[in-house]
């Protein structure tokens, strides 16, 4: 239920807020920052095109509807190289029925969150212990503050799409169960942490540690 899944929220929140830590990016002395490649152009060959990004309409068109996976287009730094020093970017985010966006963290920014189409339960912890929730809908506009752990629930009949806008070009993602759980974290230790047992953190770590990587 969400009541089981908001306490387990603040649960995990506690154990993990001594550990977050937050920055965010530098100023820059210029109008923006011109990639590597592109060192030494002239500025007259720099055009609106750099200044463009159109990966959110091509998705539009060949994305299956209704989704069957949660599907996040990240429009940072890293996709976008004319966000670099700008300290702002976006993702689109798009929830199946029923698709929980795991407790995570953006470390580097707080979150503008807008419900496009659909409706999300939302919420996040603060550093005080308090959760936070709110139901939205088509429309609506809800921040999450920079570093603190947070979550975006569909628990509607209908997919949602979503936009979120970040305080940095490069804010960061840190999925605190996969962070807690799937990374080789001693098992004493998150056993106390938790109050648990040995078995119920094996069973976490299984379904919750990514695969080998073959290449490895």
């Amino acid at each position: 239920s969400m009541n089981y899944y908001s306490l387990v929220l603040v649960v995990v929140s506690l154990v993990w807020a001594p550990l977050a830590v937050v920055a965010g990016d530098p100023d820059i002395l210029g109008d923006f920052i011109v990639p590597a490649p592109m060192v030494g152009m002239p500025p007259t060959n720099i055009t609106g095109d750099f200044f463009t990004y159109t990966d959110f309409g091509a998705a539009n068109e060949t994305m299956p509807w209704p989704p069957q996976y949660f599907i996040v287009i990240k429009a940072n730094m890293g996709a976008f190289p004319a966000l670099n020093g700008q300290s702002v970017s976006y993702a689109m985010l798009v929830f199946p029925s029923g698709y929980v966006n795991p407790p995570h963290t953006h470390p580097r920014a707080a979150e503008l969150l807008f419900v496009h189409s659909g409706a999300l339960s939302v919420g996040f912890v603060d550093t005080a212990g308090k959760l936070y929730t709110q139901d939205l809908v088509a429309g609506d506009i809800f921040v999450f503050p920079k570093g603190l752990v947070h979550y975006q629930y569909n628990q509607g009949p209908n997919p949602a799409t979503a936009f979120s806008a970040f305080g940095s070009a490069a804010p960061g993602t840190v999925n605190v169960p996969a962070s807690v759980f799937g990374t080789g974290v001693d098992d004493v230790v998150l056993a106390k942490s938790f109050k648990t047992d040995f078995w119920t953190v094996q069973k976490l770590k299984a379904a919750l540690t990514p695969p080998p990587n073959p290449k490895d």
